[in-house]
């Protein structure tokens, strides 16, 4: 029995759950199209992977590479596995994507021990690291030899080149090394307003995760190294983990399309904007707190719980801290202002009933 293939969803609903319920960008669609077509050498020594490196090194500087992988997990856990020893431990923030939505894989596919801290804000710094920081000698303890920040954070606030860099000085004057990850790297680049390698390369981080399916690629992202004396065995430790694409040219074609131009920073820029729109539209809604600030594409507010269910069951999003009445609403690169204002409109009634 066969069935013919058709479409199955309403291309016109969109939400503010997640940037990862977005569509393909149209121009990475077309990228795609044109990676396709004849043979090209498997597992990364095809002509695209080979570019993408030109690329990357244009935004990181010139030491910098790129390994294509299948997803933003993937490519944290390849890194912190790169970057530390079996005894090794990594210290993050407690919000980090890596501590609370990655199933436990950097600790069990990862085998390293994260060390956690407590940030109101979702930023480390200097001082909340130094919490965590300690017990070298002490083999009782899993030694700390990674800081792990994440730029844009989880709670939708961006790390200045400033702070990046004081705390790649304060780690690596500790002897450890510096991984950013940057799933949504392209919003905090437009949110700052400046080169990415300002506050990567050149602010002393050593293994960027940047994330494309956020911003609009069908899948893949990469692990840009950027301090080649901070790895080992970087392309046996993909292989290993799993996320060694066979027909690479598809997940490196996408990373070109967003970076050879300014793709990556015109949907960052849009879906930045979006948030602020949406966060401008309901501050002055009664019964509605803003918790942090809009510097990205994220809104994280507070309202009554009824209220939220029933606009949920209007627009797909999610709690966050659901005891205390928390949500997230995210922005993504085809959110447009009818969707923002119907949204807002939608709070308004369902406040009012």
């Amino acid at each position: 029995m066969t069935t013919d293939a058709g479409r199955h969803h309403d291309p016109q609903v969109r939400g503010f759950a997640s940037d990862n319920y977005a569509g393909v960008h149209p121009e990475i669609l077309a990228a795609i199209a044109l990676a396709n077509g004849g043979h090209q050498i498997a597992y990364g020594e095809d002509d695209y992977t080979e570019n993408l490196q030109k690329v990357i090194r244009g935004h990181f500087g010139p030491a910098a590479e790129a390994f294509p992988v299948f997803n933003g997990t993937g490519a944290n856990v390849v890194s912190l596995q790169a970057l530390t020893d079996r005894w090794g431990a990594v210290i993050c923030a407690e919000s980090a994507h890596i501590n609370v939505d990655e199933g436990g894989a950097p600790e069990r596919v990862g085998a390293l021990k994260l060390l956690t801290v407590p940030t109101p804000d979702g930023k480390l710094t200097p001082e909340l690291i130094d919490r965590q920081a300690y017990g070298w000698d002490d083999e009782h303890r899993a030694m700390p030899q990674v800081v792990s920040i994440t730029q844009n954070t989880e709670l939708g606030t961006v790390y200045t080149p400033d702070e990046i860099r004081a705390i790649c000085d304060h780690s690596h004057e500790r002897g450890m090394k510096v991984h950013l990850d940057g799933a949504r790297l392209a919003n905090a680049a437009a949110s700052l307003d400046v080169p990415v390698r300002t506050f990567t390369s050149d602010a002393g981080v050593d293994v960027v995760s940047f994330g494309a399916t956020k911003n609009g690629a069908l899948f893949g992202e990469a692990v840009v190294v950027l301090n080649p004396d901070a790895v080992r065995a970087m392309k046996h430790v993909r292989k290993l983990s799993m996320q060694l694409a066979s027909k690479m040219r598809f997940v490196s074609v996408q990373l070109e399309a967003l970076l050879a131009g300014d793709l990556w920073l015109r949907n960052g820029r849009h879906a930045n904007a979006m948030a602020q729109r949406l966060a401008e539209g309901v501050r002055a809604v009664d019964g509605v707190e803003i918790l942090h600030p809009v510097q990205a594409n994220a809104v994280f507010a507070r309202l009554p719980h009824d209220v939220t269910q029933r606009l949920q069951k209007r627009f797909r999003f999610y709690f966050w801290d659901e005891a205390a009445g928390d949500v997230r609403w995210m922005c993504s690169y085809d959110t447009t202002e009818d969707d923002v204002d119907a949204f807002v409109l939608a709070l308004k009634e369902e406040l009012a009933r």
